[in-house]
């Protein structure tokens, strides 16, 4: 059960998104302002790590340690040295068919990268999209096609499954698949369908008990799905957009919200804030 003390660390961001654990920090993206920052939870310290072209969205670490960060317009996966420097990665325009969108980057560097699939926004249907792998050498695989706007995306921490969330899928889901040795899918199946049309999920944090949190942004809540696909907790939180478990013992789970999704509104107001919920069982899995 989550504690629903709701602290808030950070406000004043446009769109927080792709948060990740790392060395004592919560990496994140504010999308629309186009940068990738860094948070200090014991000081609230924010640092700002790279400018990102075309907009940054989901982020992933390498086995050297090199942050990777995808380019929502460009199209394109950037590695940032340690100077802070950005370099071409991988260019998946001949894969994604419309703007990047979140990542897992796995234990040995191969990243996995949704897109929107096109332009369109709810009332429209969505535009089924291919998920692309992309290895760490930069050469990138469809691994997997009719994807209806892949968003957060986690590995489990024995590597053998990484788990999807189509937010635009009718109804909306959960979606995981098995990961063959060279990195491709197989075995697609749903982990959950949600029965509440309010309910599309964003961005997804596994725990240590194979249960996965996902954030819903249009219901207002983040929500507990257990391994077998069933709902464990549901905690109300204002417009949660993304999820990241962290923290000294694993079990701060950091939530990205925002007053709204839309570009223009969400620079305007700036109400984009890191929040924080305690909770039960530590992170698990990339």
């Amino acid at each position: 059960m989550a504690d629903i003390t709701l602290d808030t660390l950070v406000t004043g961001l446009a769109f927080p998104e792709c948060p990740r654990w790392r060395d004592g920090r919560l990496w994140f993206s504010d999308i629309y302002r186009g940068v990738v920052l860094r948070l200090d939870p014991a000081t609230g310290d924010v640092e700002r790590v790279v400018e990102v072209p075309g907009q940054p969205a989901g982020l992933g670490f390498l086995p050297d340690g090199d942050l990777v960060v995808a380019s929502v317009e460009e199209r394109r996966l950037y590695r940032v040295g340690g100077d802070g420097a950005l370099s071409p990665h991988a260019d998946l325009h001949g894969i994604a068919s419309w703007h990047l969108n979140d990542m897992v980057v796995d234990a040995g560097g191969r990243a996995y990268v949704g897109n929107y699939g096109d332009a369109s926004a709810p009332p429209e249907p969505p535009f089924p999209a291919d998920l692309a792998m992309v290895e760490a050498d930069g050469t990138a695989h469809v691994v997997a096609t009719e994807m209806l706007f892949a968003n957060g995306m986690a590995i489990t921490p024995d590597g053998s499954t990484l788990i999807v969330a189509e937010t635009r899928a009718t109804p909306a889901r959960l979606t995981a698949f098995t990961i063959e040795a060279d990195g491709s899918l197989v075995n697609r199946r749903a982990l959950i369908e949600f029965d509440d049309p309010r309910v599309m999920p964003d961005g997804i944090a596994l725990d240590a008990e194979g249960s996965v949190w996902v954030a819903s942004p249009f219901s207002e809540e983040v929500i507990r799905v257990g391994a077998e696909g069933t709902v464990l907790d549901r905690v109300p939180v204002p417009h949660p957009y993304a999820v990241a478990l962290g923290g000294a013992d694993g079990r701060d789970l950091f939530v990205c919200t925002a007053d709204t999704w839309v570009p223009e509104d969400a620079l305007r107001i700036g109400g984009g804030a890191i929040r924080r919920l305690r909770v039960a069982a530590p992170g698990a899995g990339l």
